[in-house]
């Protein structure tokens, strides 16, 4: 009685994969430790004293000086004030541009107007330019309306995000099927009952991935509300923490320590949106290649 041969595995190709794979995870691993550094790096700072940064080798141990610096970082500025002139300005700005983005993504993606294209490669272009060349023209803007000093100039200017509006509409065009928006139509629906109820649940992972980048942004916005920001009860958080950086004499524990305690909330906002920021991020990308 003969039986079959059961097939020997390809252990050549095996051990040609193997080496791949290691050398894929090795390089993951640097990379990971290389982003995670300069964050463990603040806390190490941020514990210690100035004395101890500048020791030869430095110290790369936590130490036990956090509440004192944190007390110190109180102590010197406004910094609860400040932050909650930021979480206002950031929120509000947030909020703003998922809805603004999204609703001109969806004309975009799925519509077809007099201009579209023109109106889109203008768009790519104003994608394409500094945001610095932009800072005049908004500060006359501010000034002729008289919100100079207000935390509106703040957020205005930051509701029209090109990068928002092509990121939406790229993925708007691949992930909202038509034949659904056709079948809404016939049920009667216009265009915002298509977009809120059809397009919008179906854009949740890419809204999520904006969510966070429009809200980083607005987060450690500097040199905007720098330069509009006159009135001192106005200030945000990083013209505020500015203010630590005192020159040769600079307690540079005391500025880690405030910017470790400003980049908390960071840290809460993406432990929220994680989730759909990476499931936006890879089908983003799967969409668009």
């Amino acid at each position: 009685m003969t039986t079959a041969a059961t097939p020997r595995p390809a252990t050549g190709a095996k051990r040609l994969r193997r080496p791949k794979g290691l050398t894929a995870h090795i390089l993951l691993m640097v990379a990971v430790l290389i982003s995670v550094f300069p964050f463990a790096w603040t806390i190490v700072m941020a514990t210690n004293t100035t004395k101890d940064i500048y020791k030869s080798p430095p110290k790369l141990t936590f130490g036990s000086h956090l509440l004192e610096n944190i007390r110190h970082v109180l102590d010197t500025i406004d910094f609860f004030g400040s932050m909650l002139n930021t979480v206002v300005v950031a929120c509000v700005t947030t909020v703003l541009v998922l809805f603004i983005d999204s609703l001109a993504a969806f004309a975009f993606a799925k519509f077809d107007f007099p201009g579209r294209k023109v109106l889109f490669g203008t768009l790519l272009v104003f994608m394409m330019l500094p945001l610095q060349l932009a800072v005049l023209p908004q500060f006359i803007l501010m000034s002729e309306v008289g919100w100079v000093g207000m935390l509106k100039a703040l957020v205005w200017p930051a509701l029209s995000n090109a990068f928002g509006i092509f990121w939406l509409r790229q993925y708007i065009q691949n992930g909202v099927p038509d034949e659904l928006l056709d079948a809404a139509r016939i049920d009667g629906a216009g265009f915002f009952r298509q977009y809120w109820n059809v397009a919008l649940p179906m854009i949740k992972p890419a809204l999520s991935f904006l969510a966070i980048y429009a809200f980083v942004n607005a987060w450690n916005d500097y040199v905007w509300p720098l330069i509009v920001l006159t009135n001192p009860d106005h200030v945000t958080l990083q013209v505020e923490l500015a203010q630590l950086n005192v020159g040769h004499n600079t307690d540079y524990s005391m500025v880690m320590a405030g910017v470790l305690m400003a980049s908390l909330p960071l840290v809460v906002v993406f432990s929220i949106f994680a989730r759909g920021f990476i499931a936006g991020a890879t089908e983003g990308a799967v969409q668009g290649s």
